[in-house]
């Protein structure tokens, strides 16, 4: 009996102790059990107090104020003598303010119980003052702050290397322009404080500039000659000459960006006598005639020999009907408006530069960009495969009379041009490392046809007594191609190399 009355004056005690608990923290905390649904005493969120208030409720009230003052607001942005007005009636109202409010309702309720009392009592004696940014009632107004910043924000210039060909030091770096960007996060805390105090605010644009960062040593350090190419022309006429420079010329200094196709007759334009070009030699239908723009195809051929060695990637390149004279077979590059051009596209990863001049005896091309890997080297190979015979002379009579300087009467011929053996020939890029071939590409596979001699007998019937002196025009038979003239033109093709190449 007296063990049960021990227990119940133990489970007495403790009851009485936890009530008495449960009344001092009531009392030293007040309301406890609803301390995270209602602001703490002395709170105001925009000028109003809130003290004991629900999120809901503080809401209302404080977004009624802040849309009751929205069409007194008139905020002035300025910035390099220009300025910008805003007023509030301009903007969509709206009430954003729910997320803020919840915001400030958490504030002081982390922690153990003592540490948020802590909190609590300080809020009672100093005050909480909180303002939420007028964003939120105010519909559009980060729209309208950006329209103003892209009118004031520059963007940065990158610097620049600055090619001149014909100087002595060909690259340098133009220094890019400073970029000024305004500092959002500044002229939002210039807005809210000012909105504070005043429903009228001006506000200076709070800017910064943004200096390029560059290494002009570096960027030059990336520029490296990757090939250079040069042709003959010491025995041309002075206008094949001037032409093979005109074409040059508008390449000279010509900078071709990554990824950028580059046709040559865009970049040289019409091979006219009005654009500058004079008449000289050209390749017709395996007839060599005067034409404008004569010369211009070794122009192209120059070019085109630079641009494989370059390792530039060539999108189009035709061959003449007749071998050039002064690059193997398989490396000239002819060019004609309307039906045959040089098209190459800057593939590497830094853009190319052309120098491009021609002096007394040559053509030359210089290309630059990129170096190469160090013991990296590019070669050009010609393949000779074999002669494509010449089937001969053709006579034909001149009904029209158009020889009639030359022939008359039947039996009478005059050589209009010699037939031409033609050929099969391949052109390779090599890549060497440490002067070792690792990979061959084949980039050409050409038929040079061969041409017919052509002979022109006249019409006319030889009259009574007539008789005619004898002919020096001799007709030449068909070809027969031997082993040896095969070896003979095998050992002139493949001897050196185009870029050796000088007949």
């Amino acid at each position: 009996m007296a063990k049960k009355k021990g227990s119940f004056i133990w489970l007495m005690s403790v009851s009485v102790l936890a009530v008495g608990l449960l009344l001092f923290c009531q009392f030293y905390f007040g309301d406890g059990l609803n301390e995270s649904t209602t602001f703490y005493n002395n709170t105001h969120i925009n000028g109003v107090d809130v003290s004991g208030m629900t999120s809901k409720e503080a809401e209302e009230i404080v977004a009624n104020k802040m849309l009751e003052k929205r069409g007194n607001i008139e905020i002035t942005l300025t910035h390099g003598g220009e300025n910008w007005l805003l007023k509030g009636d301009e903007f969509e109202a709206k009430n954003s303010i729910s997320k803020p409010i919840s915001e400030v309702l958490k504030y002081g309720r982390e922690g153990n119980i003592f540490a948020k009392k802590k909190i609590e009592n300080k809020v009672r004696k100093e005050g909480l003052n909180v303002n939420i940014s007028y964003k939120n009632v105010l519909g559009g107004l980060d729209e309208k702050l950006e329209n103003i910043i892209s009118e004031v924000e520059t963007h940065a210039e990158n610097a620049q290397v600055v090619f001149n060909p014909d100087s002595e030091k060909m690259f340098s770096v133009r220094e890019g322009a400073k970029a000024l960007k305004v500092d959002r996060d500044a002229l939002n805390s210039k807005l809210d404080e000012a909105l504070k105090n005043a429903d009228k605010v001006s506000i200076e644009l709070p800017t910064t500039e943004v200096v390029p960062n560059i290494d002009k040593e570096a960027m030059l350090k990336q520029i490296a000659l990757r090939s250079s190419f040069e042709t003959s022309y010491a025995t041309s006429s002075n206008d094949r000459k001037s032409n093979v420079k005109k074409a040059l010329s508008a390449f000279n200094g010509k900078i071709v960006a990554v990824g950028e196709e580059v046709s040559f007759n865009a970049v040289t334009g019409p091979r006219t006598v009005e654009n500058g070009y004079k008449k000289a030699n050209i390749i017709m239908n395996g007839v060599y005639v005067s034409g404008a723009g004569g010369g211009v195809c070794q122009a192209s051929t120059t070019l085109y020999n630079a641009l494989l060695l370059a390792d530039v990637e060539v999108l189009a390149s035709s061959h003449h009907s007749l071998p050039a004279s002064y690059v193997p077979l398989s490396f000239d590059a002819m060019v004609s408006e309307g039906y045959s051009d040089l098209v190459f596209k800057n593939t590497l990863d830094c853009p190319i530069y052309i120098k491009a001049y021609g002096d007394d005896n040559k053509a030359h091309v210089e290309i630059y960009g990129q170096p190469f890997e160090e013991g990296e080297e590019i070669k050009t190979r010609a393949e000779f495969v074999k002669i494509l015979p010449h089937d001969g002379d053709k006579i034909i009579q001149d009904n029209s009379g158009e020889y009639t300087n030359f022939v008359l009467y039947k039996g009478e011929y005059h050589r209009l041009k010699y037939p031409r053996e033609g050929y099969e020939s391949k052109g390779y890029v090599q890549y060497l490392k440490d002067g070792k071939v690792v990979k061959e590409k084949l980039v050409r596979h050409d038929y040079y046809y061969p041409q017919s001699g052509l002979i022109v007998e006249g019409k006319e019937t030889l009259g009574e007594g007539m008789t005619l002196p004898a002919s020096n025009v001799k007709r030449i038979p068909a070809q027969k191609v031997t082993s040896e003239s095969e070896e003979r033109i095998k050992n002139k093709i493949e001897k050196l190399s185009p870029s050796e190449y000088n007949p």
